[in-house]
């Protein structure tokens, strides 16, 4: 017991550099009196103070690995203590974690053994002795290892919910630099295979029934920020174009931890956390908020503003769109408004076609009405000073920001 506790010490560690980790998505019913589940609400969250996700048992099959990649804790040429699963080690584990409830789902990543065919392998037989010996139907996530062979890959779909190869340099100029043992073609190569896939069971299931399920939460993948030099309008480019070509449930993006020093990454003091958090919040315009990269982010403004959410930075580079008329503007405007989610769009767009919607219906609706009332009209609004240019804007509102953050810390 005493070696399994320092394994998963070492494993589980090693683990939380990956963000990849959600288990949404999923369905994947009880049946034959089997083990959990992973239906609806079946699997629930915690996160660290980082905001990482925890709940599942997040582990490494090993952190051994052939690959010398600067920006990795497992790189070969890292001087850290290294340990390895067998695959019966962690079926144990998910099982007797499983019935402890501490857990309600497993995500299984590794470091490559001796080739992506044999870790690949291992990764598989993980899952497969959870659903056929243990009759184990709560969530599986799975690392697809770049140039795994599409027998596994297809394999590995059958029994996990969700798999994730993980791209993580966000330029392949730059993946050259950084790991120079890894090439696109072997990242995409299964992404594609699995997209592929997932359409033909998907097709599949509409004329038979009992076909099997295939990668039922779908694929995901992971970008580091910060540590090679792409800008956010590359790393948002590339999200954008996962997202519509591979059909990607998620694009993670982890601000690069600094490891120990490698010339072939940057010395950072810390990780950048600030931007990898704006870099999410323009991922949810992207996918909720029917904002195209351009509008976020472009060739004259490539970076997000630290200061202020990517939102407000575009209302304040487009004061010709706003104020926005409440009562007459588009869904697709509103949407665009600064403090107005989803939900109170779509609010605003079906009451107000029986009354005329004023700043008190606003409030009711959960619209936050400190950042938008600068970016609406209707009646109650407060008048716009005309001659409030937009930098005095953005001032008033990192201002109002700042204030907010030192009246919390007093009940904090």
């Amino acid at each position: 017991m005493g070696n399994i506790l320092e394994k998963l010490t070492i494993l589980s560690d090693a683990a939380k550099y990956d963000a990849s980790c959600s288990s949404s998505g999923s369905k994947r019913a009880n049946h034959n009196k089997g083990l959990g589940d992973a239906t609806g609400m079946g699997i629930c969250h915690s996160y660290t103070e980082d905001g990482r996700c925890v709940s599942l048992l997040k582990i490494l099959l090993t952190n051994h690995c052939i690959y010398d990649c600067a920006y990795c804790v497992s790189r070969r040429s890292n001087d850290v203590k290294r340990a390895g699963f067998t695959v019966e080690e962690v079926v144990d584990l998910t099982i007797n974690f499983y019935r402890r409830n501490y857990i309600e789902g497993l995500f299984l990543s590794s470091g490559i053994f001796k080739s992506a065919d044999n870790t690949m392998e291992r990764l598989v037989r993980v899952a497969k002795t959870l659903r056929t010996t243990h009759n184990f139907n709560g969530y599986i996530h799975l690392k697809a290892i770049p140039g795994a062979s599409p027998e596994l890959l297809h394999e590995a779909g059958l029994y996990a919910d969700r798999l994730s190869v993980n791209i993580e340099i966000p330029s392949e100029m730059n993946l050259k630099k950084v790991a120079p043992e890894k090439n696109y073609t072997d990242i995409i190569t299964p992404m594609n295979y699995l997209t592929e896939e997932k359409f033909r069971y998907t097709d599949d299931k509409k004329h038979f029934k009992k076909t099997p399920l295939f990668l039922p939460a779908g694929q995901s993948t992971q970008l580091i920020v910060g540590a090679t030099s792409e800008n956010d309008h590359q790393i948002l480019q590339l999200a954008d174009n996962l997202y519509n070509t591979q059909k990607l449930k998620r694009v993670y993006y982890s601000g690069y931890v600094p490891i120990k020093t490698d010339n072939r990454v940057p010395l950072l003091s810390a990780p950048p956390l600030i931007r990898e958090n704006r870099i999410y919040q323009a991922d949810w315009l992207l996918r909720f908020y029917k904002f195209g990269v351009g509008d976020i982010v472009n060739d004259q403004y490539p970076n997000l503003d630290l200061e202020v959410d990517p939102k407000v930075s575009y209302a304040l580079r487009n004061p010709h769109l706003f104020p926005v008329d409440i009562n007459h503007a588009d869904y697709e405007m509103i949407l665009r408004i600064p403090g107005v989610g989803v939900k109170s769009a779509q609010k605003i767009v079906s009451s107000r076609i029986h009354q005329r919607l004023h700043m008190d219906h606003l409030q009711q609706m959960g619209v936050a009405l400190k950042r938008a009332r600068y970016f609406i009209q209707c009646p109650g609004a407060p008048v716009q000073r005309k001659d409030l240019q937009m930098h005095d804007l953005r001032q008033l509102l990192i201002a109002d920001k700042t204030v907010q953050k030192t009246q919390m810390s007093l009940f904090g």
